[in-house]
């Protein structure tokens, strides 16, 4: 293939841009480039997959061959981007250069190291694709006590689904509630008292500093001095964009990619987008961000430049036990959290000082008032 539009990474921001760009150039040469086997699958399932006794293999919709001969694409597999040589436009690929007409960053994120100490650190697990799943979901067989490190939207989401699997589950988290970067405190208490009701046990205001093995499990001791005995420990801290490879081609890199409302990089024919990217100053691993940003890449690599737009993201967290979505309002936007209540559900809209309703937080019943609330948001970007 000659000089191809390129896409590094075949996640969801990978596909999705390759999909939404083959809709308007179905004969523009493409090839993708993964490090995996590039297996199609939706990553959201992945933290709700347990309790239903879903094998890896079940949570994988396509094969690379299969979305190969669907996308019409050279996709290469366990193949890892070395270098990108920004001035001839080529990229090296286990010492083979491939020429590039447009490249792609589709880079993803990696799990915080939690940075423990300790024997048992090397053991700690994190589910951030689906070789993670099939490694957790074999270490976990025959083990009971779970602690997760982490109160966060990934971590009560696991937590959720490993009680209802039979875990005994242990959320541990500094901050003094569950969510607490989305959701106000009587809500995030809501959501505790709900979790706790599936069995879920929690620490905050706590986290890990040491994981020893301990018989057949391990010990934790914990910042405020006192200790857990867990028989697996899964990481759920947050997660780190790749930017290695950017940084080492001198690309604009900031907590994220730096790329502009076109997902253009400081390099013209370079683009990124997903969870390695910087748009606006944010950095935002989530399903919604990602479509929006695949939509507006696609038509711009054939030719039709779009800027990108987000619209008001409601995000449903994936917790039976409270039903909920959260629809935060963006970054730095002023306001206070108006917060109902009842025995069946939390009701908290964050509103600006004149009453402009700039996000909210809907758990339990309240979760029926989503769409007509959602309607009423301002846009991130427009």
């Amino acid at each position: 293939m000659s000089a191809a539009i390129t896409i590094i990474g075949t996640g969801l921001a990978g596909y999705t841009v390759a999909r939404e760009l083959r809709k308007l150039a179905p004969e523009v040469p493409l090839r993708l480039i993964t490090s995996d086997d590039g297996t199609f699958y939706s990553k959201p399932m992945l933290s709700n997959a347990f309790a239903s006794g879903k094998a890896p293999e079940q949570l994988a919709m396509k094969s690379a061959p299969k979305m190969a001969e669907e996308l019409r694409a050279d996709i290469r597999t366990a193949s890892r981007v070395e270098s990108i040589d920004r001035a001839a436009h080529v990229i090296e690929v286990g010492g083979e250069r491939l020429a590039y007409r447009k490249l792609v960053l589709a880079l993803g994120a990696d799990p915080f190291t939690p940075g423990l100490s300790g024997e048992g650190a090397k053991d700690v697990l994190h589910v951030n694709d689906l070789t993670d799943y099939s490694l957790f979901r074999a270490a976990s067989a025959g083990r009971r006590r779970l602690a997760i490190l982490g109160a966060g939207l990934i971590g009560c989401e696991f937590a959720n689904d490993l009680a209802g699997a039979g875990f005994e589950v242990t959320l541990l988290d500094p901050a003094a509630w569950p969510l607490s970067r989305l959701l106000p405190e009587v809500a995030g208490r809501f959501m505790r008292e709900r979790l706790e009701a599936l069995g879920v046990a929690f620490r905050f205001g706590t986290s890990a500093t040491e994981v020893s093995p301990n018989g057949q499990g391990y010990l934790l001791q914990l910042s405020d001095g006192s200790t857990l005995e867990a028989d697996l420990v899964l990481s759920a801290i947050g997660l780190r964009p790749r930017l290695g490879l950017a940084q080492a081609a001198g690309l604009l890199v900031s907590r994220g990619i730096v790329v502009d409302r076109f997902l253009q990089t400081s390099d013209p024919d370079i683009y990124a987008l997903g969870d390695c990217a910087e748009v606006a100053g944010w950095v935002l691993p989530f399903v919604m961000p990602i479509m929006q940003a695949a939509r507006a890449l696609g038509p711009t690599l054939a030719g039709q430049p779009t800027a990108l737009r987000y619209p008001a993201m409601p995000v449903l967290v994936k917790t039976p036990a409270c039903p909920t979505v959260v629809a935060p309002p963006a970054p730095g936007m002023g306001g206070q959290w108006q917060v109902e209540t009842s025995t069946d559900g939390v009701k908290a809209l964050f509103v600006a000082e004149g009453g402009t309703l700039l996000g909210f937080a809907l758990l339990g019943t309240a979760t029926a008032e989503r769409q007509s609330l959602a309607a009423q948001l301002p846009s991130w970007l427009e």
